[in-house]
C-alpha cells in the first residue's frame, strides 16, 4: 500500500535517455503523473506541475486515474484486513465472520494490484516502443524510471498479499469444519458417566 502511494506521487516515471548525439549529460529530465522535473548536475532540481491534463499523453492520463483508484482500493483492503485479524476484537465477530472479512480483503488486494499493474505496464510499453522507433526524435526518447520498477514490486506485493489472505480464509474454513460438539451441560452427571462406560467397555469385559 505504501509503495502504491509512493509510485503515484513520484516524478521518475520517464527519465531522459543519453544516447547517440544527446551530449547534455549534466541535465536529467524526469516526467511523472503530476509534474516534470529537471535536475542539473545532482545539485539543483526544479519541478513544475503540468498546466493541463489534456496536454499529457493518453497513457499518462489514464495512469493518473488508475493509480489513484489502485491507491484507494489498497487502503480499503488494508483497513478490511486489519478488522479481520485475529488480534482485532469486535463484538459478535467469530471465526466465520473473520474468514469472510479476510476473503474480502484478499480480493481487494488482488484488485488493487491488478489496477496498479495496468498503468505501469502501459507506460513501460510506450517508453520501449518509442525508444526503438526511428521516427521519434532522440531528444524525446525516454528510459524506464525508478517509479516503474517500484510499481512492479508494489503490484506483485499486493497480489501476493491477496493470495495469502485468501489462503488464510480457506484455513479458517477447514478449522471450522473439524470442530466437534461438546455434550450439553444440563445433563446429570450419572448420564455422562453411563455413556462413557458403555462406550469404553463391552459386556464381555465385565465377566
Amino acid at each position: 500500500m505504501t509503495g502504491t502511494f509512493a509510485v503515484t506521487g513520484m516524478p521518475q516515471w520517464r527519465v531522459s535517455a543519453f544516447i547517440e548525439n544527446n551530449i547534455i549529460v549534466f541535465e536529467t529530465i524526469w516526467e511523472g503523473l503530476w509534474m516534470h522535473c529537471i535536475r542539473q548536475a545532482n545539485i539543483r532540481m526544479q519541478c513544475k506541475v503540468y498546466d493541463s491534463v489534456l496536454a499529457l499523453s493518453p497513457d499518462l492520463q489514464a495512469s493518473r486515474g488508475l493509480m489513484c483508484a489502485g491507491s484507494v482500493i489498497s487502503f480499503l483492503a488494508f483497513l478490511v484486513a486489519t478488522v479481520g485479524m485475529k488480534c482485532t476484537r469486535c463484538q459478535q465477530s467469530g471465526w466465520p465472520t473473520k474468514g469472510y472479512i479476510l476473503l474480502a480483503s484478499g480480493l481487494l488486494f488482488i484488485l488493487s494490484g491488478t489496477v496498479a499493474l495496468v498503468p505501469i505496464c502501459w507506460v513501460a510499453n510506450t517508453i520501449i516502443r518509442d525508444f526503438y522507433n526511428p521516427m521519434v526524435n532522440v531528444a524525446q526518447k525516454r528510459e524506464l524510471g525508478e517509479a516503474l520498477y517500484l510499481g512492479w514490486v508494489a503490484a506483485f506485493c499486493l497480489l501476493a498479499a491477496g493470495a495469502i489472505f485468501c489462503c488464510f480464509c480457506r484455513c479458517c474454513e477447514k478449522t471450522r469444519s473439524y470442530n466437534y460438539s461438546m455434550p450439553p451441560h444440563n445433563l446429570p452427571l450419572n448420564q455422562h458417566l453411563q455413556g462413557t462406560t458403555e462406550s469404553a467397555y463391552s459386556k464381555s469385559q465385565y465377566v
